[in-house]
């Protein structure tokens, strides 16, 4: 299986084209804007009007705020008795403004230096590190120079573990990344300090490129694994280094994915929903997917901003092209890319395929089929990688049903897992961080909210071991299963049924190839068709449990058959070794319906195993050697008894002497004098209505009197036309695969 997922779930509300490289590191632009701000507020004098004066406060805060900037960028003053008290009214003016309204990018850069520079406290350079929220996006510049005071040693050890839980929380809201990579080495020298350690992984885990990996850093790993031991952050980065470049790493790593890291955003979290939730607007509508750009507008969502998918915006520097002082080098690396924005067309994505740059912001091509595509066919798997991560990330802190009394967003919700479950059906492949999501949040599901989208998520798992995967989905649906009503097992049936044809396309597909390293599919033949086989069975059970519980429901039947259409052609359909029969509680609660829509869906079923049965014997002979996939008697015997079966209802009025037995005291209550002889096409429940029928329209004169037993000879092949002309398809099949016609009763 791939390792675990990369790029933080973290999302930029609005991008602004005003964000570049350089900003200025001094309070020029806020003290122009200080002068306006005097004519604003002479103009304003004497006026009550609520709008302004609420703009008048704004104005106040942000003169504040501009006063406190600058004396942190001053430091402190030493010559001043209350000088402790001016701090502190500084510092609370700072972390108002920053949890009201976030910073603008140049207090951020100014900030971050006063933090990292030990021109303060350890109490204090912590509070200012907390009240870091953005308001659009973080200069790569200012994290790269406050990078550079780590190397001066003038900061405590705490203050820089929070400083690379802020890196790690806000990774998403840094313009670029390209600068930040270069100091991948700084980051992982980071490894050899314990505190530092887990962050430091976290960090590296969202910055590693295949060019990144070195047998050095490999080596380095596994000695400190060797130390540490089994840290999930250390399993983290070594699953990502063997995916890479799995020649290096010969240990064996868990294939089982779990929440490698702690959420370091908890401490900026509520801060970042505050400032969010200005100026919100409502929800919009999920998209549906199509060949062509997507049209995403960048809406304000009144929901947590995490699990927005984000605007669709370039995160290469291809905007700064032609601007004055910008370097020869960067202008011929950004002109090589070309901006995701002008991407509008599938022949634009093919003509320019080779130099796609995609978004820092992974989410956002999950609206985006374009991207999709793209995605679908470029070898580099740490983009499915980044993300995994993001996704994995956004479900883990967005699910409703995880806190109490916060299903108010229930709609949100249910439109971001409908926008999930649209990209996979157009990769037509499951998400593992949509696995794991399933893993950790089924226990906690009632079974009704976002259940529609829910029950896809299920559809969409991954090939696995069935053994695995049972005690962690199955188990729990089954309980659900069992308590809810006949609606939601006829949709738990629908997308086990979805889930059945992914694996077997899956299969289909790849089992015949070369076991790729890390793939899904890593697994011999037969066990893959031992997983697909419980599958198979595990349903059965759901569905002859589910038939007893609806007292044999039509409704309910339906899902099952449709099921079993799937179930009946694997052999020929997928190209597997693989035919599986239904169980007795399925097969003859459908031979007796009384709904003639499922007596013809049988029929078209045994038909079917009838014909894959055939072709496997027919391969069985021609191969005339052994194999493992050679189908057991047991099966065979299986099948001519279910044929006796139907045969006796449809044919030969011989129901009950082979096949099944039924307690002969029960027989008699029906008050059918000859119960032996008394089921066929003729009088069989399901077809009761169309045999009078027939007659009627064929002799109306005999209205009065109505002879069943009239239908012999010609009237029965008169009888079966009939029959075909009305649809019954299926049973059409049956009786001409299985039946010789020179048995006419």
């Amino acid at each position: 299986m791939s390792p675990q997922k990369r790029v933080k779930n973290s999302q930029v509300q609005k991008r602004t084209s005003q964000v570049s490289g350089n900003y200025p590191t001094n309070l020029l632009a806020w003290e122009e804007k200080e002068d306006l701000n005097d004519s604003k507020y002479s103009l304003k004098r004497g006026q009550n009007n609520p709008v302004e004066d609420y703009g008048h406060a704004d104005d106040q805060a942000e003169d504040a705020l501009q006063i406190a900037v600058r004396y942190f960028e001053k430091g402190p003053v030493k010559t001043s008795q209350n000088k402790d008290k001016i701090l502190e009214e500084h510092l609370k003016t700072v972390e108002n403004v920053a949890l009201k309204n976030g910073l603008a990018p140049e207090g951020i850069d100014i900030l971050l230096n006063v933090a990292l520079s030990g021109k303060f406290g350890s109490a204090v350079n912590t509070r200012i590190l907390k009240c870091m929220i953005p308001t659009t996006l973080i200069s790569e510049h200012s994290v790269v120079k406050a990078v550079s005071w780590l190397c001066v040693g003038k900061c405590s050890g705490s203050t820089k573990v929070l400083f690379y839980r802020w890196l790690v929380a806000m990774f998403d809201f840094i313009d670029h990344k390209e600068e930040i990579n270069l100091l991948y080495g700084f980051f992982f020298a980071s490894l050899q300090d314990d505190a530092l350690c887990p962050y430091a992984c976290h960090l590296l885990y969202l910055l590693t490129k295949k060019e990144n990996v070195k047998p050095f850093r490999v080596r380095k790993l596994l000695d400190l694994q060797a130390k540490m031991g089994m840290q999930p952050h250390l399993q983290a980065l070594l699953s990502l280094y063997k995916f890479f470049a799995p020649t290096l790493i010969s240990v064996s790593l868990p294939t089982r994915k779990k929440i490698y890291f702690k959420n370091s955003e908890n401490l900026w979290k509520t801060a970042l929903l505050a400032v969010r939730q200005r100026n919100q607007g409502p929800p919009p509508e999920p998209l549906k997917l199509m060949l062509g750009p997507a049209k995403v507008r960048p809406v304000k969502r009144k929901w947590n901003s995490y699990s927005v998918i984000p605007v669709l915006n370039s995160s290469s520097c291809s905007k700064e092209c032609g601007k004055k002082g910008m370097i020869l080098s960067n202008y011929l690396s950004s002109h090589e890319l070309f901006p995701l924005e002008q991407l509008k067309s599938f022949p634009q994505l093919l003509q320019n395929i080779h130099c796609l740059e995609l978004p820092s912001q992974m989410g956002a091509v999950l609206n985006n089929s374009l991207l999709l595509h793209y995605i679908n066919c470029v070898k580099d798997e740490s983009i499915l990688l980044r993300l995994y991560h993001w996704l994995s990330q956004t479900l883990q802190e967005e699910c409703i049903w995880y806190k109490v009394n916060n299903f108010e967003h229930e709609k949100e919700f249910a439109n971001f897992l409908a926008t999930v479950n649209r990209a996979q059906c157009f990769l037509q492949e499951g998400f593992y961080s949509c696995e794991t999501f399933l893993y950790k949040s089924l226990p906690l599901w009632d079974g009704f909210c976002c259940r529609s989208q829910f029950l896809q998520l299920v559809s969409w798992i991954p090939f696995n071991s069935f053994s695995e995967v049972k005690p962690l989905v199955f188990d729990h649906l089954a309980q659900l299963f069992f308590t809810s009503t006949i609606y939601f097992k006829s949709s738990v049936l629908q997308s086990l049924k979805e889930l059945l044809q992914n694996w077997l396309l899956w299969l289909s597909v790849d089992i015949h190839m070369k076991p790729v390293m890390n793939s899904p599919l890593e697994t011999t033949l037969g066990g893959s068709m031992n997983s697909v086989s419980e599958l198979i069975h595990y349903v059965g059970w759901l569905s002859t449990t589910a038939l007893r519980l609806e007292s044999n429901s039509t409704f309910l039947l339906h899902f099952i058959l449709d099921f079993y259409e799937k179930v009946c052609d694997i052999y020929i359909n997928y190209n597997l070794p693989l035919v599986v029969l239904f169980p007795p509680g399925i097969f003859y609660p459908a031979l007796l319906s009384l709904d003639s829509s499922i007596l013809n869906q049988l029929c078209y079923i045994m038909h079917r195993y009838r014909k894959n049965l055939t072709a496997a014997k027919k391969n069985e002979l021609v191969q005339k050697t052994k194999s493992e996939f050679n189908f057991s008697s047991k099966t065979y015997q299986e099948f001519n008894h279910y044929l006796t079966a139907m045969v006796g209802c449809l044919w030969t009025s011989k129901p009950f002497q082979k096949g099944f037995y039924i307690d002969p005291d029960v027989l008699e209550k029906t008050g059918v004098a000859e119960y032996k002889n008394s089921l066929n096409l003729v009088h069989h429940p399901a077809l009761l209505s169309y045999a009078v029928s027939f007659l009627l329209q064929e002799w109306p004169e005999e209205r009065t009197t109505v002879n069943m037993r009239s239908i012999r000879g010609k009237k029965w092949n008169w009888y079966l036309d009939y029959l075909f002309s009305e649809g019954l398809q299926g049973l059409k099949l049956f009786i001409r695969s299985s039946i010789h016609h020179s048995s006419v009763p």
